[in-house]
């Protein structure tokens, strides 16, 4: 009556490859990489070249939320007039360029 067929139980080879877990694991790294590591990539070097610029007499934004004017640069320092007092600070303290626009929040 009904006559058995010899079919292949799932992909081999190569097929297999194509439909399994490995280009699916591809696929998420590429995500991860064009989502998240490239474009954190990008806005810590233009930071990068922000902090570099910095120069005697620019008024910045501090992260605590202080303006602030640059009085003097060091390598990894500068050092800042807030108020009556110049105070020593970090380079990377500098949030941005005080007469920069801020960032759109979403």
């Amino acid at each position: 009556m009904f006559a058995l067929i010899d079919t292949p139980q799932g992909p081999q080879g190569l097929e297999a490859m194509l439909k399994g877990p490995i280009p699916m694991m591809l696929g998420m790294g590429l995500l991860f990489y064009f989502f998240i590591l490239r474009p954190q990539n990008k806005t810590r070097k233009e930071m990068e070249e922000k902090l570099a610029k910095l120069k005697s007499g620019d008024e910045v934004v501090l992260t605590s939320g202080l303006y602030a004017t640059i009085d003097r640069v060091e390598d990894k320092h500068i050092w800042v007039k807030l108020g009556g007092s110049v105070v020593k600070a970090r380079r990377t303290a500098v949030a941005g360029l005080a007469t920069e626009p801020e960032a759109k929040q979403n």
